[in-house]
This record gives C-alpha cells, sequence and structure tokens, in this order.
C-alpha cells in the first residue's frame, strides 16, 4: 500500500515537472499545446475511489495551475475527468475485464483503450481551453486548438505507454 503511494507520488511529480518545466513551452504551429499531466488520471487502476481520483486529480491540476499562472482552469478541467472517468471506462472497457485493472492496451485491448483514452483527452481538452477562451467568438479557432491538442496529447500517451511496455 505505501509502495502504492510512492509509486503514485513518483508519477505525480514527474508528470507536474514534465508539465511546467518542458510541455507548457511547446506550441506546435500555435496551435497544439501536449498536456500530458493528465495521464496519471487516465491510468489510475479502475477500482480507485472516485474521491482519493479527484484529490490527486485537484492537487495535479493545482501544481500545473500554480506554475502556469492559470487561476484554476487545469484544476477545474482535471477534477472533470477525474469525476466522470469511471462512467468513461464502464463505457469502453469491454465487458469481459472483471476486477481491478490499470487501463491500457494490454488489459483493455488496443481499440478499447484507444477510445477509452480519446474520449477522456478530449474532454479535457475542451473543458480546458473552452475556460482559456472564454468565448464563442472564435469557435473555429478553438476547435482547431482543442482537437489539436488532442491529437498531440493521444500521442504523448501512446508513446508513453509504448516505452512502459516495453519495460524502458
Amino acid at each position: 500500500m505505501i509502495q502504492d503511494y510512492l509509486h503514485k507520488s513518483a508519477w505525480f511529480v514527474g508528470l507536474l515537472l514534465l508539465q511546467v518545466l518542458i510541455l507548457n513551452n511547446v506550441h506546435i504551429a500555435g496551435y497544439a499545446t501536449p498536456f500530458l499531466y493528465i495521464y496519471m488520471i487516465i491510468k489510475m487502476d479502475s477500482e480507485t475511489p472516485r474521491n482519493g481520483l479527484m484529490l490527486w486529480a485537484f492537487f495535479l491540476g493545482l501544481g500545473v495551475d500554480l506554475f502556469s499562472d492559470t487561476p484554476g482552469m487545469n484544476a477545474a478541467s482535471v477534477v472533470l475527468l477525474a469525476f466522470l472517468r469511471p462512467l468513461l471506462l464502464r463505457l469502453f472497457a469491454p465487458r469481459d475485464l472483471t476486477g481491478n485493472f490499470a487501463p491500457s492496451p494490454r488489459t483493455m485491448g488496443t481499440a478499447a483503450f484507444l477510445k477509452y483514452a480519446t474520449a477522456c483527452v478530449l474532454l479535457h481538452h475542451a473543458v480546458l481551453l473552452s475556460l482559456d477562451y472564454f468565448s464563442a467568438a472564435h469557435f473555429g479557432l478553438l476547435a482547431l486548438r482543442i482537437l489539436a491538442s488532442t491529437v498531440l496529447t493521444l500521442a504523448c500517451t501512446l508513446a508513453v505507454e509504448g516505452i512502459r511496455n516495453k519495460g524502458l
């Protein structure tokens, strides 16, 4: 149990530092920014209590907000993701999966995991970037940013997942 918390804490610190020191400064063509810090919430065990998941999400989002000068936007969007994650997991996980499992292509199947991860990332980015713009005046630009950032974050998520599966 303590080892599990240490493992989660290491991922928390690592993803937080990666996001605020490197990824917040990556802007592909001015539209796409990877938000890899949500990987921790996406990958939590399936039977993680919703309250615990939301606490991890809140502190992760708050940490990103503190270093990124975004007043609560990351915290709000990642807490909403944590709140809806059990529903998304039930929606996309194969019916024959029972018990506690960590969402991954290996446990869920590649297609199911990709659908699940896409839904999670799209939900997070839609909320985060809508709060950032806080205007419907340039809806096309907002939709382009959401789509581009979703694709980039999914690519980074799948890259991390591939590296973890290879045991590197």
